[in-house]
């Protein structure tokens, strides 16, 4: 059964904001009451948070798919949909988030580090929210923004100071477990670690964290034994220790012999290079162990190292080891720069920058830019008061002025988005996209200010003035026919 894993691939998908209310007032003797139409609630986002009580990722390797909640839509009377909930994910202290393709995402070293793997969809507005004097009672309101949703690797990599490398059955897990209060398994067979332990040491008043990394073996880089798993942790570490084992009985093997191999190891994963190494000699205890370690003690200093003899079954040398540890990670943390407070990094846009780009593509024209992608997630093109309000919205931004400029033509097709989710239509220049119908795009003339009731009294009686007058000049008009006409029989 899988007891520790440092190493996942996770599907994390943001909530969708809600969508915007279209509404209107409507009370007694108020028939015309005005948009009221509430806006959408964003979507939940996924973060990541490290938690110092959290030290494996088995969680989510039986749980890789992980969602965080929708927003809700938006109400008539003004109301507001209620925003989807947060998943905050706890993470081991060095957890490392990567993409599919291997970039780094982010380093997630010290509690309570955040890192938002998916950012929830925003809410769309309701149509109270985009009248204006233009637009008085918009028939129309924004949808939500669907949450972004994707695959992220973490891999964890231990936060320690110390290392501890060597071969199976070494010594290294006897090692920590008298240096620190580490209660590792220690049996006499290889392989009986299968995860890295973590010691807390104290020497004088440094204190320090030693790993114990599970046992390398030849063509541990490339993936043999538990090498290739184990490797990342100790990128962090400060310093490696080789423990040698003094008293192994397999043809072969000797401490210079071993020390070279992992060597080798180390170089072919790379990035371990400036790390300051140390040699325990361990096992000095048994029979031709202080033997072997006085014959390669020499050698091994003629290279550089320097070399302690130990014994973790007899507590011996490991005061002179824990304080030279102590003192090089004591140096290590002295050469690190002062960690500054958080600064806030203000990146203006470019006095040119137009939030938007063209290009052509197999006759037709792309439209890339958050804005312009953004709107077109947020119309509901089955309205075409909506769709009106794009159209204008992309004139404001200039996408027409520059389709004019790059010699874009009245039928050419232009897409706006990447092809997974992109809108294809055929440009007609400053069209209407049939909300005219009410007048400018997104207007109602039903909502214009009214006249005076006087100013009305007034124009009905000035016709009921104008008929009577016309009335009065046809009579007169009659009567005087009739007149000329009895002249004329006399």
């Amino acid at each position: 059964m899988t007891t520790f894993v440092d190493r996942v691939e996770l599907h994390v998908a943001a909530g969708n904001g809600g969508h915007g209310c279209a509404s209107v007032h409507r009370e007694k003797f108020k028939p015309l009451g005005g948009p009221d139409g509430g806006n959408g609630g964003s979507g939940g986002s996924v973060i990541l948070t490290v938690d110092s009580q959290v030290t494996t990722l088995l969680e989510y390797h039986h749980s890789p798919k992980r969602k965080a909640g929708n927003g809700k839509p938006g109400a008539g009377g003004h109301r507001t949909g209620a925003e989807g909930a947060d998943l905050v994910l706890p993470v081991p202290d060095g957890t490392v988030v990567l993409d599919r393709k291997g970039n780094v995402l982010a380093d997630l070293v010290g509690h309570g580090t955040s890192f938002v793997a998916a950012q929830g969809g925003r809410g769309g507005l309701g149509n109270a929210a985009l009248a204006s004097a233009r637009r008085k009672a918009p028939g129309f309101a924004l949808l939500g923004e669907p949450g972004e949703a994707g695959d992220i690797v973490m891999e964890l990599k231990s936060v320690a100071d110390v290392a501890l490398v060597g071969y199976p059955s070494a010594g290294k897990s006897s090692l920590i477990s008298v240096l620190s209060a580490a209660k590792p398994k220690i049996a006499d067979y290889p392989f009986t670690t299968l995860i890295p332990n973590l010691g807390v040491v104290t020497a004088g008043s440094t204190v320090y964290t030693i790993a114990d990394v599970p046992g390398l073996i030849p063509g541990a880089s490339q993936g043999k034994g538990l090498g290739l798993e184990f490797l990342r942790h100790v990128e962090r570490c400060e310093v490696l220790v080789h423990v040698l084992d003094c008293a192994t009985l397999e043809p072969g093997r000797d401490p210079l012999t071993d020390l070279e191999t992992i060597e080798d190891e180390l170089a072919q994963y790379g990035g371990l290079e400036d790390r300051p190494r140390l040699v325990a000699l361990n096992k000095i205890d048994v029979p031709d162990g202080q033997d072997i370690a006085d014959l390669t003690r020499a050698s091994l200093e003629e290279r550089g190292y320097r070399v302690f003899e130990v014994s973790a079954l007899a507590h011996k040398g490991l005061r002179e080891l824990s304080f030279a540890l102590a003192e090089i990670v004591s140096q290590a943390r002295a050469a690190k720069p002062v960690e500054e407070s958080t600064r806030i990094v203000i990146r203006p846009t470019a006095v040119d920058d137009a939030g938007f780009t063209i290009e052509e593509e197999d006759g037709a024209y792309r439209i890339r830019g958050s804005k312009p992608e953004r709107w077109v997630r947020q119309t509901d093109f089955s309205n075409d008061e909506a769709v009106g309000y794009l159209a204008d919205r992309l004139a404001r931004l200039g996408v027409e002025e520059k389709l004019w400029k790059v010699g874009a033509q009245e039928g050419d097709t232009v897409i706006i988005g990447p092809d997974e989710n992109a809108v294809v239509f055929d440009w007609e220049p400053t069209m209407a996209a049939g909300a005219e119908m009410l007048g400018r795009r997104g207007e109602d003339h039903r909502f214009e200010n009214p006249r005076p009731a006087v100013d009305r009294r007034r124009e009905k009686q000035k016709g009921r003035d104008a008929a009577e007058r016309e009335y009065l000049a046809f009579e007169a008009l009659s009567s005087g026919r009739e007149a000329i006409e009895g002249d004329d029989e006399d």
